[in-house]
C-alpha cells in the first residue's frame, strides 16, 4: 500500500504573506492610509454597505479594492455611485493575499485616506491573510442564520467589528441577535458590533464615524 505523506505548505506561504502585508502596512503609514479589510460570506451586503458608506465619505479621498473569483460587477457597482474602485479578479482563489494588494497599489491615487478592501466571499480563508489593514470588518447577515461565530470562530477571533447586515428582515427570521452578541463577546470580549441595514442604510452613518475615528486615533491627526 502507497503511504501518500501530506506536507503543510501552508505555513511558509502565511509567511511570506506576513512579510509582504508587513511591507504594505509601512507603505501605508507612510502615506497616512487607513485601510479597513471586510470579510463576509457570499451575499451578506458588502458591496451594498460600501455603496452607503461612500456618502458619509469624501469620494476622492477612498479607495476601493474588491476581491470576486470572477467578473467586475462590484466595483463597477461601485463607480456607478460615484466611487473610485478597482476590481481583482482571483481566477479561483478563495480570498486575496497581500501580493494581490501590492500589484495593485500603484493604481491608489495620492490624496487618498481610506482604503477599503472588499475581500472575496468566504468567512475562511480570508481570515488568515494579513493584508496590511489596519481594522478588519468582519460582516454577518441575518438570513445566513445566527450560528455562525461558533463555526466559523477564526473569522470573528482576527475581527476588529461585527457588522449584523440585513437587520431590518428580523420581523420575518428566526434569529437570535442577543445570543449572536453573547457568542461574540464570549470569542473576543473587546469586539465592537453594529446592528446595520445596508439596504436601508440603518446605523451607516455611526459606523462611518467610528472609522473616522479610528484613522484619527492612528495617525493621531
Amino acid at each position: 500500500m502507497t503511504k501518500i505523506i501530506k506536507e503543510d505548505i501552508s505555513i511558509p506561504i502565511l509567511k511570506v504573506n506576513e512579510e509582504i502585508a508587513q511591507e504594505l502596512r509601512e507603505f501605508f503609514n507612510k502615506r497616512k492610509i487607513f485601510v479597513i479589510n471586510i470579510i463576509s460570506s457570499p451575499g451578506a451586503g458588502k458591496t451594498t454597505f460600501l455603496e452607503k458608506l461612500l456618502s458619509f465619505f469624501e469620494k476622492n479621498k477612498v479607495f476601493i479594492l474588491v476581491g470576486d473569483i470572477e467578473t467586475e460587477r462590484d466595483a463597477k457597482r461601485i463607480r456607478e455611485k460615484g466611487g473610485n474602485s478597482y476590481q481583482i479578479v482571483t481566477g479561483g482563489t478563495c480570498h486575496l493575499e497581500a501580493i494581490m494588494i501590492k500589484k495593485s497599489i500603484s493604481l491608489i491615487p495620492e490624496n487618498t485616506e481610506y482604503l477599503f478592501i472588499e475581500n472575496v466571499g468566504n468567512l475562511v480563508c480570508p481570515a488568515s491573510y494579513d493584508l496590511g489593514e489596519h481594522l478588519r470588518i468582519i460582516m454577518l447577515s441575518t438570513p445566513e442564520g445566527d450560528d455562525k461565530l461558533p463555526k466559523y470562530p477564526k473569522a470573528f477571533l482576527t475581527g476588529d467589528v461585527i457588522l449584523i447586515n440585513k437587520i431590518d428582515l428580523l420581523p420575518y427570521l428566526n434569529f437570535d441577535i442577543k445570543k449572536v452578541e453573547e457568542e461574540a463577546k464570549k470569542i473576543k470580549e473587546n469586539i465592537k458590533i453594529f446592528k446595520i441595514s445596508a439596504l436601508k442604510g440603518d446605523n451607516i452613518k455611526e459606523v462611518a464615524e467610528f472609522i473616522k475615528n479610528k484613522r484619527k486615533e492612528y495617525f493621531k491627526t
